[in-house]
């Protein structure tokens, strides 16, 4: 069906880690008329863990209810729902993992979960909302966007890789058509195609008015001109717009062009070529947002001034109410960015994706040697994992995080794996999600936050706690920063 030309707020919330943006910030944001967006990046596991909580408030419920095919909703409430939550120190469930051959149960986690935060973050306004998709989690990618295609999403916002696939992608899902992607293998192998069949398996009893779908604008999270360049030559991966991100945000970032150097704190050295051209993104004629360490309104300004819609806003957001951060460690994370003694580092060895990622050094988290060598190796969730050869020649699936034997015994190189964190369990231990393990040990978090926080010297003054709608208000002048502050 047609997509109706869609306006462009000045303000994009970011989409940071896993359900830090989750859907109560996006709907706050959304419902304030700026872009909304959830974190799209595993969302099957935070639903079924939600699930296995007790669903406080049943909002995942309520959400499944509204799903299309009740069968597919109610299959999942029966295998991960546990009234009451789990008892302490019970183990959550493990889940299915996406495969290139196959995979049907977590293609079907994967739908619901998108759906799920999507349909909440929607819910009860009409503001735009967005998901955001790293493209380094390749086999997911499908399956996700059509979910959150199913609750209506207005944007997809795809970072850490060259996202040529998704605008070709969100057309043909718009149709409910099959779609086949091209899954990447480490080693230099023709990469494998990866199809997903949005009728297939419990998906065939979806209704064809549910199949009605618009195609959700698609913004590529880049840090170049000459990446964005590439994308808009051809119509197959153009996207609808830009977000430029420099190295200051949080999360992943794009490493450094040309040979990597390092500074006397063991971080990436950016240099003259890593800062964008503007003029040249705003000749492509297509609408962009620039991101990192924009959170202040003369940056605002200054980036409209430049020809930009407005900026694209992460840490901030991070850092109020209704974000997903664990409460103790968003009290942490502004006390001590106040107190001057937060240090927040871009570990160029943390992320197994192999892209420069900004670590909050925090007690008690993996940004410390001691809690990184406690943590018992294993890899249980898997979605930074890649496809690669094993030397018997069988598809296998790595993690430079995983235990250093299984990564050699899959044909990878035990350098690789030196400082390498598992994000996969720690970001999720972030948001309240953590896997308990034997003996009532429990995953350690890992937070990540960008390195500009002097927001909170205007946003919350006297560091009492703020919320989004302040930033809102803050960021488009609708008050000073101490009359902000006094409507809490």
């Amino acid at each position: 069906m047609p997509t109706p030309r869609r306006t462009h707020p000045p303000l994009i919330q970011g989409g940071m880690g896993v359900a830090v943006s989750g859907w109560r910030l996006a709907r706050a944001v959304a419902g304030g008329g700026q872009l909304g967006v959830v974190s799209g990046t595993a969302l099957d596991g935070v639903l079924a863990r939600r699930l296995q909580l007790g669903d406080p408030g049943g909002h995942m419920r309520r959400a499944l209810a509204a799903f299309p095919v009740p069968q597919a909703a109610a299959y999942v409430v029966d295998r991960y729902f546990v009234e009451g939550g789990l008892a302490p120190g019970e183990r959550m469930r493990a889940m299915a993992r996406l495969r290139v051959d196959r995979g049907e149960h977590a293609e079907l986690l994967t739908v619901l979960g998108n759906f799920v935060e999507v349909w909440l973050a929607k819910e009860g306004h009409d503001g735009p909302v967005g998901v955001n998709y790293l493209a380094k989690i390749q086999l997911a990618t499908a399956p996700a966007l059509f979910g959150a295609m199913l609750a209506g999403v207005d944007h997809v916002l795809v970072g850490a890789g060259i996202p040529g696939q998704i605008p070709a992608l969100a057309s043909r899902l718009a149709r409910a058509e099959p779609v086949t992607t091209l899954v990447g293998v480490d080693g230099g192998e023709e990469a494998l195609p990866f199809t997903f069949d949005p009728r297939g398996g419990l998906m065939a009893q979806l209704p064809e008015q549910a199949l009605q779908l618009k195609r959700p604008d698609v913004l590529a999270i880049v840090s170049l001109p000459v990446l964005a360049s590439y994308l808009v030559r051809d119509p197959a991966t153009r996207p609808d717009g830009f977000v430029i991100e420099t190295h200051l945000a949080g999360g992943h970032s794009a490493p450094p062009r040309g040979k990597l150097s390092l500074d006397a704190g063991g971080e990436p050295v950016y240099g003259p070529r890593d800062h964008p051209d503007l003029a040249k993104v705003a000749a492509l004629g297509i609408p962009f947002w620039l991101a990192g360490g924009a959170a202040h309104p003369e940056r605002l300004a200054g980036a409209r001034a430049l020809g930009a819609v407005g900026v694209q806003l992460g840490s901030v957001f991070a850092l109020c109410e209704e974000s997903g951060l664990r409460d103790d460690l968003r009290t942490e994370l502004r006390g001590r960015a106040r107190a001057g003694t937060l240090r927040v580092r871009n570990d160029p060895r943390a992320s197994p994706t192999a892209f420069p990622f900004k670590v909050a050094e925090l007690p008690g988290t993996l940004s410390e040697e001691s809690v990184r060598a406690a943590r018992r190796p294993v890899c249980d969730l898997g979605y930074l994992r890649t496809p690669a050869r094993a030397t018997s020649g069988e598809l296998v699936y790595r993690c430079a995080a995983e235990p250093i034997a299984a990564y050699v015994r899959k044909g990878g190189d035990a350098v690789d794996t030196a400082g390498r964190v598992c994000l996969c369990n720690g970001l999720l231990a972030t948001v309240g999600l953590g896997q308990r393990r034997p003996r009532g040990v429990s995953e350690p978090p890992v937070v990540t936050i960008g390195q500009d926080l002097g927001f909170l010297d205007d946003i919350s003054p006297d560091g009492r706690p703020y919320t989004a709608a302040q930033v809102i208000d803050w960021m488009l002048g609708a008050g000073t920063p101490a009359q902000i502050t006094a409507s809490v």
